[in-house]
């Protein structure tokens, strides 16, 4: 019999609960204990391998956000006089089917829309996408983390035929001889994880990072390299024109295990030294450097975030990145490889279970038959009532108030989070209707005809997979507030309202059995993981299909380097690739690519480059750090970084408020200045609303295959303000 969300069960122990940090990729382990008057004490927990123990000022304070007056305990509704104001479950669960089915009527299934998190867990970000298709009929389904990594998820698919994050644990990364690090600033925006590169130094061996800034991180590196932002395809290209013509290609390698290697070799070839210094600001002698560092060792890593992947070109250039491991001999052995490191809490098993546009459970393809054929048969519907491919995040927000005419949002806020945010603020406000399910009143919520107060990360129990693969359980350590119900509650009550009794259970475990079956033999296949197994080990690393007498996969297209037997259950896959890739024929493909500019290059009117990022205090859209006074008291509120050439052409001084004005729109925030910039180039964190909200410059131009946006490098100048 199912949860109808008016049970609760038995508060939990007040021993320590082991669970998990809501906040980034890491999903670093922590206990949580209930203290006198009800409060909630994070402390260490050193047994869980990732972070060892260690956390970040995030991770130590996430209980703040628990507390009734940091977050939402009551739904609320839109009143006659414009106003949200409180209401009962059911009232504010009526009036949200009541429109989704009006809608429906009047303009079609696709003119409902859904928008998910990346932080969602693994159940929620599967039972949104069967809601969508299988309760709304909607192919129009996307979430944040299209924003995230879905520029080297397209490449990393092209090259090896399967994206995981990290094709190897983090434990690897101490134990190589080299990393290149691009686009990724992990002292500030995954703490734990540096000492994983510290203790690679350590070992004798070198650290290289690629950013445009002198960051925390990069003042940690061997050598850093610091181009003009936009520039990064160039600067890959660049190093492997030294490598053929330095003669540092491991031909065997590449004969044996590769395709495609002569056209890509033909595009870097006109990629030489010299060029690429006047494209990327980088020397020929650190060109040179970084080579010789990367090739000398036996084995070598290249690790990309945000900077790369956040362009128009991101998935071209994660693959010239790629090229350079392939063309090396460094993708599919002991220590080595590429690898992405991913930013959301759950971004990468958000992607796997089907929120995204384009993708079914396990990883497959929307456009797949077989694969149709499969999840439709796990949910009890004909393949031919599932919707095909829907618009991409941005697409999808962009088409807002005219196409799409009502909208559920769940663990997202895009006023904040979005490229060109004036745009898609105005997009949602012209809605017929909006519903946001959030754990506090974002500031996408404050927009919402019925807002839904849902359960957080310590209130329930559920997995999500972190940037290694490995999928983790999240146990439930305290009672939500009155008022308080998940969203799987949320998701029952509104598919039984719109006429589907079944399907949608409210207990986790559920619903992770039913992802099991339809994730069975697809690329993310997590059939042979369980709450049990999770409970007992430190996680389970995808693919890892159960036994062959346990399921049937229906499809045959598994991708574990493994073979499971009928006794034997499967240990996961900690290090993919080792002895074939994920395509038809077992060979890494190389991508020909070639540099081309940014959607948007500087000129007279826009003389000045923008690229945004995280700060240490600060989470994503900020709704829920900017509510934790300790990490206010560190990060207060944005800045403009620039270098001291760039303010004494502006006349401004530290603290002195600037604007930065792109063709679509204008930010103000104070100037902190710092010769870790480089001089052409200002910096703002995207964290907070209003006058200093930098996605209100960025530019959605988007990348013609992931439809990543192009946050990373917009066209500006730099004006002083004066009172």
């Amino acid at each position: 019999m199912q949860n109808t969300g008016t049970h609760r069960p038995a508060a939990p122990s007040t021993a320590a609960t082991p669970t998990h940090c809501p906040y980034c990729a890491l999903q670093c382990g922590m206990n949580l204990t209930r203290v006198d008057g009800g409060t909630v004490e994070v402390s260490e927990r050193a047994d869980f391998p990732v972070n060892r123990g260690a956390l970040c000022g995030k991770g130590r304070t996430a209980a703040a956000v628990l507390a009734p007056g940091a977050r939402l305990t009551s739904p609320l509704v839109r009143s006659g006089d414009g106003g949200l104001v409180p209401a009962g479950w059911d009232e504010a669960l009526d009036r949200i089917a009541g429109n989704l089915e009006r809608t429906r009527a009047e303009y079609g299934a696709d003119a409902l829309g859904v928008f998910g998190g990346g932080g969602l867990t693994n159940e929620k970000a599967y039972a949104l996408g069967k809601f969508a298709r299988v309760v709304l009929g909607t192919s129009q389904i996307d979430y944040n983390g299209r924003f995230c990594m879905s520029s080297a998820a397209a490449a990393g698919t092209r090259a090896f035929g399967l994206d995981r994050g990290l094709p190897f644990p983090l434990e690897d990364i101490p134990r190589t001889g080299c990393v290149i690090l691009v686009g990724s600033n992990p002292a500030e925006t995954m703490p734990p994880s540096l000492r994983y590169f510290t203790e690679l130094r350590e070992n004798g061996g070198t650290l290289i990072v690629v950013d445009p800034r002198r960051t925390r991180t990069a003042e940690q590196a061997d050598l850093h390299l610091a181009p003009r932002p936009g520039t990064d395809l160039a600067l890959a290209l660049g190093m492997l024109h030294l490598v053929v013509a330095e003669g540092r290609v491991d031909e065997a390698y590449v004969e044996e295990r590769t395709s495609g290697w002569e056209e890509a070799r033909a595009a870097a070839m006109a990629h030489w030294p010299e060029y690429v210094e006047r494209i990327t600001g980088v020397s020929v002698p650190e060109l040179r450097e970084a080579v010789r560092l990367f090739c000398t060792p036996d084995a070598a890593m290249v690790l990309t975030a945000r900077g790369p992947e956040q362009q128009a070109k991101g998935t071209d250039t994660v693959g010239a990145w790629i090229n350079l491991c392939l063309a090396t001999g460094r993708a599919g052995r002991p220590r080595s490889g590429y690898g992405c490191l991913t930013g959301q809490g759950n971004g990468q098993g958000g992607r796997e279970h089907g929120q995204k546009a384009d993708q079914l459970p396990g990883y497959r393809r929307l456009t797949d038959p077989a694969a149709r054929r499969h999840v439709a048969e796990v949910w009890g519907v004909h393949p031919d009532t599932l919707p095909g491919p829907g618009r991409s995040a941005y697409e999808l927000l962009d088409a807002l108030g005219t196409d799409v005419r009502s909208l559920l949002v769940m663990g997202s806020n895009p006023v904040v989070s979005a490229p060109r945010a004036a745009h898609v603020e105005e997009r949602l406000r012209s809605l017929d209707f909006l519903a946001v399910c959030d754990v506090v009143l974002s500031e996408t919520a404050e927009l919402a005809d019925v807002v839904l107060p849902v359960t957080q990360w310590a209130e329930e129990t559920g997995t999500t997979t972190n940037l290694e693969g490995r999928v983790l359980l999240r146990r439930r350590a305290v009672t939500a507030p009155d008022g308080v119900r998940g969203d799987l509650e949320v998701l029952h009550g509104l598919a039984g309202r719109l006429g589907v009794e079944k399907g949608f259970p409210t207990d986790p475990e559920e619903v992770f059995e039913e992802l099991r079956r339809a994730s069975a033999g697809g690329p993310a296949d997590y059939s042979g993981i369980d709450y049990r197994r999770l409970a007992e080990e430190d996680g389970v690393f995808w693919p890892c299909p159960a036994p062959p007498a346990d399921t049937d996969t229906g499809t045959g297209t598994s991708t574990s380097t493994s073979t499971s037997t009928s006794t034997v259950p499967h240990p996961g896959t900690p290090r993919l690739f080792l002895d074939r890739f994920a395509t038809d024929d077992g060979r890494a493909r190389f991508a020909p690519v070639a540099q081309r500019p940014s959607a948007e290059e500087p000129d007279a009117e826009y003389p000045v480059l923008l690229t945004t990022g995280r700060v240490v205090a600060q989470y994503q859209s900020g709704a829920q750090t900017r509510r934790v006074a300790e990490l206010n008291a560190a990060a207060p509120g944005p800045f403009v970084e620039l270098h001291p050439r760039l303010a004494a052409r502006l006349g401004a001084a530290e603290g002195d408020p600037l604007a930065v004005v792109s063709r679509r729109g204008r930010a103000v925030a104070p100037a902190r200045i710092t010769t870790g910039i480089r001089p052409d180039t200002v910096f703002m964190p995207f964290h907070w609303p209003g006058a200093g909200r930098a996605n209100t410059l960025t530019n959605p131009a988007l990348d013609p295959t992931s439809r990543m946006p192009e946050f990373k490098v917009c066209a500006v100048r730099v004006e002083t303000v004066t009172s």
